[in-house]
């Protein structure tokens, strides 16, 4: 049956996909980490001395396998470490109590009987790699759940295995995607006032594990934004960059990838407004404060001028020598 407007049909550019669809934002696209002479991910870190607990970081061969060649689908149900203090992994990895004790699950450097060969936790050498040296257990874990959802009372369940070990844990709920943009400066400070009182506590560095349901989506887009808010020169290219050289099965969509540049243009922006107000000086706030008490003022006096139908002080300084002023009423 010819359709009823047969003429709106007519022409091939009438029928094309292009033709109605709705304009779409270029894809972002993440391009894999250069690799060093090791064939491992090169990727250099350095953080924001904000903190005390970060003197105590060690970067150095930051990323000590590559994810490409020895991932396995097994790898996806553990933890993997992003930062020595901060741990990326599924809910699953919150009720394995191994893991929660020991603080590493390091990819293998080869299979065995299908499994994965696990590395020692002392920071062994294998294969002429050096590992990072863990010590002690997870001391936080941090979960990003769903709002209303089955999943989130699943996790509510998992978290009950740290709990009575003694783990701080912590939840953040979302109805969205879209509202991790708001939730990640308060995930980042969680992270870091845990850090910073146990550090005070202990003298020692504690270890975050941050999880979802899959800790592929919600809980990889938290462990970027903290990259990018706490590290120099880590854009949300970066950021997703090292995340997927550790956990190669984090899924960054084009919603997420738009949802961290937008984040990283408010990094950007706060970093540039704290470099201006710093270089005003110690009392840049207070003058700051003051320019713009000064401007209400003397937009509120304008006003009342303005009102009351007196004369601007700015039109008689301007027009005073004047024998001729403009829009002014003249003697007929």
């Amino acid at each position: 049956m010819a359709p009823a407007d047969a003429e709106t049909f007519s022409y091939p550019h009438k029928t094309s996909s292009y033709s109605y669809r709705v304009p779409t934002p270029p894809r972002i696209v993440v391009p894999p980490p250069a690799l060093n002479d090791d064939a491992l991910p090169d990727i250099t870190l350095s953080a924001l001395q904000s903190a005390p607990f970060l003197n105590a970081v060690n970067y150095s061969n930051l990323v000590s396998s590559n994810a490409v060649l020895e991932w396995s689908y097994e790898c996806r149900r553990k933890a993997q470490m992003i930062l020595p203090y901060l741990f990326l992994g599924p809910m699953t990895a919150a009720k394995d109590e191994m893991f929660l004790r020991n603080g590493a699950e390091l990819i293998g450097d080869g299979k065995v009987g299908g499994g994965i060969k696990r590395t020692p936790l002392n920071g062994a050498v294998a294969h002429g790699r050096v590992k990072h040296n863990i010590e002690g257990g997870i001391t936080m874990v941090l979960g990003i759940r769903q709002k209303h959802c089955f999943e989130s009372k699943l996790m509510h369940g998992a978290l009950r295995i740290p709990q009575s070990m003694g783990i701080v844990c912590e939840t953040v709920d979302l109805a969205s995607n879209q509202d991790l943009i708001h939730q990640f400066p308060q995930t980042t400070a969680l992270i870091n006032a845990h850090l910073a009182q146990y550090y005070t506590l202990h003298n020692r560095l504690g270890k975050v594990l941050v999880v979802c349901e899959s800790g592929n989506e919600r809980s990889a887009g938290v462990v970027a934004a903290y990259l990018m808010e706490t590290h120099m020169d880590v854009d949300f290219i970066k950021a997703m960059q090292l995340v997927q050289a550790q956990r190669f099965c984090a899924n960054f969509d084009d919603a997420m990838k738009r949802l961290l540049q937008g984040y990283w243009d408010l990094v950007c922006a706060k970093r540039q407004v704290a470099a201006t107000t710093h270089e005003v000086g110690g009392g840049g706030g207070d003058m700051i404060a003051g320019v713009v008490g000064k401007a209400k003022r003397r937009l509120q006096r304008d006003e009342e001028d303005e009102l009351m139908g007196g004369v601007d002080e700015d039109d008689v300084e301007r027009f005073g020598g004047r024998s001729f002023a403009p829009f002014m009423d003249q003697s007929l």
